[in-house]
């Protein structure tokens, strides 16, 4: 019997808000590939089905025509929670795992090896999540795999899984390069940098993987003098500015435009930082657009760590470099200067001068002097125009969540 393999989100997705209003926990990406990928890769030739909030199993549905969503289980299962960092090592270490037993590290199950039995008595709590509860009679393994609980996890962890997954991506093949570098570009270590086809390296470009690999997608144009260290990822269809500055642990798109500085940063999809001015430590969500000189600091002045609001809540980041967290559909207008740790929601508009606040609730319209809500139908209308010129289309699924996300989030601009 083929053991179902279910991806499933657990109550931890709250502190990965706003970055997962608009999809489930696996769609975050952490190095080249998404969480979810890394899974499939890490366990292939099984099915896969999704388990995620109810709110989402339409989207994610359209997004993954050929998977099952929210379905009851049936079968044998192997449910591995979707903020995993999963790898080959934890797949074999599953293997040694015995039938009905729940992998915990701490209070989260990371994943669980269930008999149809079992399987069928998971029972699903107010949000449709999966809920473990009923299960307490199951044996428990403690696992060290790690897992995915704030948006700072993403980046800090951004620049090891750039490595592992180039490792993956390219593993049993020489590195190729199909596209075309022009004289005057210089490649430093270059059996560790890939390019893909149609993609273009103008002259005076530095691809610098003294340090780590550099993986180029296809129809990618780097333009004259941007330097890009590794380990570093610049995803299908995205655009490199002249001169631009792109630092080491840094991953850029698919379909994404970038200039000036960046570090150690994450720019999920569809999102432009085209101008000069510096983003590190980062993580912006798809279809966000930065103005010209937006800045974020990612360090304090007196070195002490950083607290981010999550949900609500402050929470110590344990770490001395956080930069801006950003929402799906978010802007900045030109000049925008963000402090370290601020959180920016979904299809948010901020502008003025002056630091605007830490935690900008989603769709709000404002900066330092004042905020207001951004009517929903106003946002839609701009989402609509931004997509279109990536010749997407706002589906109307699209559209019921991001109204969803607006009623969600009302009390935050309370």
């Amino acid at each position: 019997m083929t053991t179902t393999l279910c991806v499933f989100e657990d109550p931890g997705y709250t502190q990965l808000l706003p970055l997962v209003y608009l999809r489930p926990t696996w769609d975050l990406r952490c190095g080249i590939l998404t969480l979810g990928e890394k899974i499939e890769r890490a366990f292939p030739g099984k099915s896969t089905q999704f388990s995620c909030r109810d709110y989402l199993a339409d989207l994610v549905r359209e997004q993954y025509p050929e998977r099952t969503v929210n379905a009851p289980l049936a079968g044998e299962c192997l449910l591995i929670n979707g903020r995993v960092l999963a790898d080959a090592s934890f797949a074999q270490w599953l293997q040694g795992v015995e039938q009905d037993t729940l992998c915990v590290r701490g209070s989260i199950v990371v994943a669980a090896k269930l008999s149809a039995v079992f399987a069928r008595r998971l029972q699903l709590d107010s949000s449709s999540l999966l809920d473990f509860s009923g299960l307490s009679q199951l044996r428990r393994r403690e696992c060290t795999q790690p897992a995915i609980s704030y948006p700072w996890d993403l980046v800090n962890n951004n620049g090891a899984q750039i490595i592992t997954d180039f490792g993956i991506l390219t593993s049993g093949s020489p590195i190729t390069r199909h596209g075309t570098v022009y004289p005057g570009a210089h490649l430093m270590t270059p059996d560790a940098i890939a390019l893909g086809p149609q993609s273009s390296i103008k002259p005076g470009v530095v691809l610098d993987a003294e340090n780590g690999p550099i993986m180029i997608g296809a129809n990618v144009r780097i333009l004259p003098n941007a330097v890009i260290e590794g380990p570093a990822y610049i995803g299908d269809g995205s655009l490199i500015k002249v001169g631009a500055k792109i630092y080491e642990h840094t991953s850029i798109g698919p379909v994404c435009k970038v200039g000036g500085e960046v570090e150690a940063s994450i720019i999920h999809a569809y999102s432009n930082k085209q101008h000069d001015g510096f983003l590190g430590h980062a993580y912006l969500s798809p279809w966000v657009n930065l103005g010209a000189d937006t800045n974020n600091s990612d360090l304090k002045n007196n070195y002490s760590t950083v607290r981010v609001k999550i949900h609500g809540r402050e929470v110590d980041s344990g770490s001395l470099f956080a930069g801006l967290i950003m929402g799906d559909h978010a802007k900045s207008a030109i000049n925008t200067m963000f402090n370290t740790g601020t959180v920016v929601g979904v299809g948010s508009n901020v502008f003025g001068g002056g630091f605007p606040p830490k935690d900008i609730p989603s769709f709000s319209w404002g900066g330092a002097e004042e905020m207001t809500t951004y009517d929903i139908d106003k946002c839609i209308a701009v989402a609509r125009k931004v997509m279109e010129r990536r010749k997407k289309s706002l589906t109307p699924v699209e559209e019921t969540v991001l109204r969803k996300v607006f009623a969600l989030t009302e009390q935050e601009r309370v």
